[in-house]
């Protein structure tokens, strides 16, 4: 069975893609250059009204910077749970939220409050989870409040990077929580980060091009001083396109790209199928041996 497939989007015409491309949820945000924050009610309104099938996760965060949040900012965090609950949908509606104590621990009260807020919607613990002084033991603490899925790249900026810290908290959850890898994932290693940590989804932006990032030029471009970095990294006004380009094009950095997407995909059913041939394997080895058992 192929990981599930989660795309990060903060515009409805996003979430119009991941859901045409493939894809099996999608979280909404706003601000994505802020690490994300929670998205307008009228986004939510409108995405809602776009999708047919995905599940969507809106983050719950009240601003960029920290994750230790003062009494008015979990107040408004509740509020934003209650005003997107009250939405009319079609589709699994759930929320992404995360708490921080000043020393770096999970914010028990906060997030039980959050979480009770939430009733039975599905619930992800953001990338708060990677800030916490020990993830294994925030992993602990996660299971005992009953968080249904925690997004992660193990403590470290990219999942690729935190493959060993990510099959450990696969192994440690033991299927009582989901571990969904993040963090720079893109189709040319999401099936290495799968086959190195087990972990059943797989979270991304699903932007730029298809193929690993290409080394910036040697010299700057015609036009263009030495000190001008805009051509590794487009602003981001200029990179989203208009009404004239399509929002998928692999080209646009910033654009959700049905191509990603579907790559992506391609990998996870690869991965899908050599994990079902291993556990076929494994199933026909047991029954040799369970065969060879019953011999006098």
């Amino acid at each position: 069975m192929a990981p599930l497939l989660e795309i990060c989007v903060d515009h409805v015409d996003g979430a119009r893609i991941a859901e045409v491309a493939g894809a099996d949820r999608v979280e909404v945000c706003a601000s994505l250059v802020e690490g994300g924050i929670t998205p307008s009610i009228g986004m939510v309104r409108a995405v809602l009204r776009t999708v047919r099938r995905v599940g969507v996760q809106v983050l719950i965060r009240p601003r960029g910077g920290d994750f230790h949040y003062s009494p008015a900012e979990i107040e408004v965090m509740a509020d934003d749970i209650a005003a997107v609950s009250a939405l009319a949908r079609d589709v699994t509606v759930g929320f992404v939220i995360g708490a921080l104590t000043a020393g770096g621990e999970i914010d028990v009260p906060t997030t039980r409050e959050l979480l009770s807020r939430c009733g039975d919607a599905p619930v992800t613990f953001h990338k708060a989870f990677d800030a916490t002084r020990d993830v294994e033991r925030s992993l602990d603490v996660l299971m005992e409040l009953g968080v249904g899925r925690v997004l992660t790249s193990g403590g470290r900026p990219r999942a690729v990077d935190g493959v060993q810290a990510l099959a450990a908290l696969v192994r440690r959850a033991g299927g009582r929580i989901a571990v969904m890898a993040g963090g720079a994932v893109r189709p040319h290693n999401v099936r290495s980060i799968l086959a190195r940590t087990g972990v059943p989804e797989i979270h991304l932006r699903a932007t730029g091009p298809v193929g690993p990032p290409e080394p910036a030029p040697a010299t700057p471009p015609v036009g263009r001083s030495k000190t001008d970095h805009s051509f590794q990294s487009p602003p981001r006004e200029s990179s989203r396109g208009s009404r004239h380009s399509p929002a998928s094009s692999p080209h646009q950095a910033d654009a959700t790209s049905s191509a990603v997407i579907a790559a992506v995909l391609d990998e996870l059913r690869k991965a899908g199928s050599e994990l079902d041939e291993v556990g076929e394997a494994g199933s026909e080895s047991d029954e040799i041996r369970e065969a060879g058992s019953d011999e006098p």
